[in-house]
């Protein structure tokens, strides 16, 4: 029985090297958004749409309808567009049912003792296993912790969606120094993805562009099993987690992360404005470790 192929379409973000992504079932027309990107000019503090226009005019130029906007975790670098989205579209929104333990980690770190850490800010909280559909292809949920303690995977027909988990062959896997992140747990979460079929697509959140190159997202899970530059080089679990870590070692924190993570961990929702209509951020001081003083 052949699987359904997904008609999947990447977007570009270079200011976060982020992919987004609208993948739809060619028969129905229905389609679900991946991992929309809220535009966000740090230096400025300005907030945009941009980015989530570009999905909306791509999906109304192509006659879809969205039935899912769907995150893969709380990102550390780029703010999601997914209530915004919602509003526009009125489809329902998605993360992975550990979300929670994420919102836990980061209420101390931001101080929010009154923060809700029930996942309530989604419509829908998927757990490991968790079958739904996009059209008439079926899709399935893989938990994919290591990253996060709350990262997934969206398996939907012959795709899968894994975000920080592998990058493309040339750019090897993500970093786990997060808190709540796990080298080990991360080896094994790509074990389970390596584990489907050889054709099984592989669709990455980032590209960094290594060498110059263009940006680039999709691989197949035979190419990541055989060139994946951690995978293919790491003979055993102990192997890779030396190597990763060692790696994360020599990396600044992104520069974004303390101003995502309170957005994201909130569902997407930007603070509350205060009494003079402003929004502000709160940034905690001296809460991560992995400072690199030589970064520019």
């Amino acid at each position: 029985m052949s699987i359904a192929k997904l008609l999947v379409k990447g977007f570009f973000e270079p200011r976060t090297f982020s992919i987004q992504y609208v993948v739809a079932d060619p028969e129905t027309k229905k389609c679900a958004i991946i991992d929309p990107v809220l535009d966000f000019d740090e230096k400025s503090g300005v907030t945009a749409t941009k980015s989530a226009d570009e999905l909306l005019a791509y999906v109304a130029a192509q006659g879809f309808e969205v039935e899912w906007i769907l995150d893969t975790h709380p990102h550390a670098d780029h703010f999601s567009a997914a209530p915004y989205l919602k509003v526009k579209t009125g489809a329902p929104t998605a993360i992975g049912e550990k979300v929670v333990e994420v919102q836990k980690l980061w209420m101390d770190i931001y101080n929010w003792p009154d923060f809700k850490v029930d996942g309530s800010q989604w419509d829908r909280l998927f757990a490991a296993g968790d079958t739904f559909s996009v059209g008439n292809i079926p899709a399935r949920v893989l938990f994919s912790p290591g990253h996060t303690l709350a990262s997934i995977t969206y398996v939907i027909g012959d795709a899968a969606f894994v975000h920080d988990t592998l990058f493309m062959p040339d750019s090897g896997t993500a970093r786990c120094d997060f808190p709540g992140g796990s080298a080990k747990r991360l080896y094994k979460s790509i074990m389970e993805i390596l584990s489907l079929p050889d054709e099984t697509r592989v669709f990455t959140g980032h590209d960094y562009q290594p060498g110059g190159r263009e940006p680039l997202w999709e691989s197949t899970v035979a190419e990541q099993r055989a060139t994946n530059t951690h995978m293919s080089k790491c003979a055993t679990e102990a192997e890779f987690v030396a190597v990763r870590e060692a790696r994360d070692k020599t990396l600044a924190m992104p520069k974004l992360i303390l101003h995502a993570l309170q957005v994201n961990m909130n569902g997407g929702r930007l603070p509350e404005p205060e009494a003079n209509g402003k929004r502000y951020l709160k940034f905690p001081l001296d809460a991560l470790e992995g400072v690199t003083w030589d970064d520019r």
